[in-house]
């Protein structure tokens, strides 16, 4: 089992997920990473015929493909990696690795895929089987030639290209608490949002959420764009991470009822829950807060200095 956890046939997990038993000298930051230290590692191999995930990503691509194909995934393995990086936490280092990134959450989107619609009819499992099938066949010539794929990636990498500019101006701004691992990100009023993606499902984003977290490590992250509020654990926090230890996650739920108890515009704050891979606070049913956006910010930085932490993915 590659990046999910193990089912009842599982003999061996290469998976950065929380409490997949993944063994400690193979753990990584990505499950690409992880399937890459397996092929290195001769001491951890076993006799088994089939790789498998429970989900269809990024990381789990590259991970079914370093070890299905395992002497072009290791020519590539540089690229490879950063692509499923890409896909899992919005960081690249190659322009190359975000294009096919996008390339193949353009695959796997109903909306934009080139594949046959009957394909996202299917239940989600059989639907993820397909889109392995079909995407492990083209890899060999999508990480080999990716500008040949230019239409499934020329239009969302030009709205990173124009968000990492209002980054770069200023126009968008990053504010970082270190020790607590928060950043307030701050957005023009003015700007439209666009349909982007996040693993391979779609969002709509006035800021492309990778011109943001390639820009910072933190993954506790205030967005505001006017009274327009959201606040975002990232997820890394989600899953094991070898190079570092994000801040703990902490339940935000007593703060949705706080502020509830203050807002005036008609909508409700909601927060997914911390067990969720990239859980929100944010207002539904109303387009702007009545409170304060600096009210807000100082409330979320009080739970998150004094909460207790509510998450533990390690272990």
């Amino acid at each position: 089992m590659v990046d999910g956890s193990a089912n009842e046939k599982t003999v061996l997990t290469l998976s950065h997920w929380p409490k997949s038993g993944t063994p400690r000298e193979l753990k990584a930051d990505t499950s690409a990473e992880i399937a890459f230290k397996y092929l290195d590692s001769s001491q951890f191999h076993i006799p088994v015929d089939l790789v498998t995930n429970n989900h269809f990503d990024q990381d789990g691509l590259v991970s079914v493909f370093a070890l299905t194909e395992p002497d072009m995934a290791n020519h590539y393995r540089a690229l490879l990696i950063d692509v499923a990086s890409a896909g899992d936490f919005g960081v690249f280092q190659t322009r190359e690795a975000a294009r096919i990134n996008f390339a193949v959450s353009s695959l796997a989107d109903p909306e934009t895929s080139p594949l046959s619609s009957h394909v996202f009819t299917l239940p989600y499992p059989e639907m993820a089987a397909e889109l392995y099938i079909r995407l492990l066949e083209l890899m060999p010539r999508l990480i080999a030639e990716p500008n040949n794929f230019k239409s499934l990636w020329e239009t969302e990498d030009a709205r990173l290209i124009s968000s990492e500019r209002l980054v770069e101006t200023g126009a968008v701004t990053l504010e970082e608490q270190p020790e607590l691992d928060f950043a307030v990100v701050r957005v023009p009023e003015s700007l439209s949002s666009d349909r982007v993606h996040r693993f391979t499902s779609s969002q709509n984003s006035a800021c492309h959420p990778l011109a943001i977290y390639n820009r910072t490590p933190r993954t506790r992250i205030l967005l505001i764009q006017g009274q327009r509020i959201e606040f975002q654990y990232r997820y890394e926090g989600w899953v094991q991470l070898a190079s570092r230890r994000p801040a703990p996650r902490v339940d935000l739920s007593i703060l949705t009822d706080e502020l509830n108890s203050e807002e005036k515009s008609g909508g409700l704050w909601k927060f997914d829950g911390v067990a969720e891979i990239t859980p929100r606070l944010y207002l539904a049913d109303a387009r702007e807060s009545s409170i304060p956006a600096d009210l807000i910010r100082e409330k979320v930085v009080r739970h998150l200095r004094s909460s207790p932490p509510a998450w533990d993915p390690y272990d």
